[in-house]
């Protein structure tokens, strides 16, 4: 292989082994006896066809997905000029060769072929044009990519969600995971999976942040977790447990892990700082991006926004207004690491398929004992909430958005839940504008009350200290290796 430069993809699309392919076909159809020529020695193998030298770039098909050795059709018209300058015989231009659209838009690399131990070598990086193709298409919330990730039944969702300091946004408060690991249920016949009964899920609270750092404009709820217990862990025992969740893989194959966030770009980089090595391979789907091309390609019929007005292309739906746009009564506090995870992941598969997705009942519940507990831990290292109500204390309001306390910011009416509940503080605006009220900006600290956790109870610690976490993580892994 020899002059390497960039080149355009616009018209580099017909697949070079179908050119040898469709002239011997043609000549086949039409009586040709190409053997008896004296040009005839270009079609004698695919590897004397290839010494003309071929320009050639690697690119995907953006509809089927697949990599392709193509070649531009002025390539094909200087080898039919070779053949009557040297020979004195016309070819025609045949119309059967397959042409390939091209994914890519950026610029590709041109490579010069005239042999097939070259053509062999480029051949085996077609593999990793799939998968960089497939990343780009998957990331961008392509429908008919998306669709067959899914339908292949052989990889694992995994929703990540942290909850970070205000101040210090690389300090990591807490963090929650959800995940359906599809090629086990479908083997043993479950499919597609129950959220309630199928998602494996987890929460874990950093120690020694717990119940000391609030956040003031948007408040965090770390013992707020409504779809089981969560757990206390040490800040530096927090990395190794996520890097368990992520299995490494071969580096040209799609990984079977497939990282779901929804416009929560913040959560990638948390790993990043955390040095959480993310395998090459993983696919990364943004559920906000998905919803999107869904909604312009028709898929979701007419909607509204949270103001009343028709939903647009242009529009970001914040995971609580997805979620409520298909149905979904959301009754926990979103700004929690866990539910959030767990949510995202539920409205993946509402989108995807949500004729067949039972909603599980969501209960906003814990918000009472996350405010309004004695904690306690069990052996296992769980926290066990328990209820302490008491005559003498002010009791936590019902709001059409779940429970919240009184030691909580108050709710403005006629706000969405997004403003209060929704992690996604940039998914849409939320100032001045229909139902969205002007939120006064003066200084509106959270003063702990009776029923504040930061004024009621100590910090807690794991009382087995790091042998205790390491212990449970032999058991986290989800993707396979």
């Amino acid at each position: 292989m020899s002059d390497f430069n960039l080149v355009d993809p616009r018209g580099w699309e017909y697949d070079l082994q179908s050119v040898y392919t469709a002239y011997l076909g043609h000549f086949q159809l039409h009586g040709i006896p190409w053997y008896e020529r004296s040009w005839g020695v270009f079609f004698e193998s695919f590897e004397e066809f290839l010494t003309f030298s071929w320009p050639v770039i690697t690119i995907t098909d953006c509809w089927t997905g697949k990599a392709h050795i193509v070649t531009r059709m002025t390539s094909i018209g200087a080898f039919l000029k070779m053949i009557k300058t040297r020979f004195g015989d016309t070819l025609t231009m045949v119309d059967n060769i397959l042409r390939v659209q091209p994914f890519e838009t950026s610029q590709r690399h041109m490579r010069t072929i005239s042999d097939y131990a070259s053509y062999k070598k480029l051949h085996s990086t077609l593999p990793a044009a799939v998968l960089a193709a497939l990343k780009a298409r998957v990331r961008s919330g392509e429908p008919k990519a998306i669709r067959e990730i899914w339908d292949s039944k052989d990889k694992t969702f995994l929703a990540v969600s942290f909850e970070s300091s205000e101040r210090n946004p690389s300090t990591c408060l807490e963090w929650g995971f959800a995940a359906a690991r599809c090629s086990y249920l479908d083997a043993v016949g479950v499919w597609p999976p129950d959220p309630e009964a199928n998602y494996r899920r987890g929460h874990y609270i950093v120690t020694e942040y717990a119940d000391k750092v609030h956040n003031k404009h948007r408040p965090n709820f770390p013992w707020a977790y409504s779809f089981g217990d969560s757990q206390q862990i040490p800040k530096s025992k927090l990395s190794q447990v996520i890097q368990a969740v992520i299995s490494p893989d071969s580096e040209t194959l799609p990984n079977s892990l497939v990282i779901l966030i929804h416009e929560a770009t913040g959560d990638l980089r948390r790993l990043e700082e955390m040095k959480i090595k993310l395998p090459h391979n993983v696919l990364i789907l943004d559920t906000a991006a998905y919803e999107r091309k869904l909604f312009a390609s028709g898929q979701r019929g007419p909607m509204k926004d949270p103001n009343g007005n028709p939903h647009t292309q242009e529009s970001v739906l914040s995971l609580t207004n997805m979620l409520q746009s298909q149905g979904v009564d959301v009754q926990c506090i979103m700004q929690n690491a866990g539910n959030h995870a767990f949510m995202c992941l539920l409205g993946f598969q509402l989108l995807i398929d949500q004729e067949n997705t039972k909603i599980p009942i969501i209960r906003g519940g814990n918000a009472i004992p996350a405010m309004m507990r004695s904690g306690s831990r069990s052996s296992g290292g769980i926290l066990t909430p328990t209820i302490a109500f008491s005559p003498s204390l002010p009791i936590p309001m019902m709001t059409p958005y779940g429970i919240m306390p009184a030691s909580s910011p108050m709710i403005f009416p006629g706000l969405s839940p997004d403003l209060f509940m929704d992690r996604d503080s940039n998914s849409s605006s939320r100032r001045g504008s229909g139902n969205f009220p002007n939120i006064p900006t003066g200084d509106y600290t959270r003063r702990a009350s009776t029923l504040s956790p930061i004024a009621q109870f100590p910090s807690r610690k794991d009382s087995d200290g790091d042998q205790d976490v390491t212990a449970r993580i032999n058991g986290l892994r989800i993707a396979s290796a």
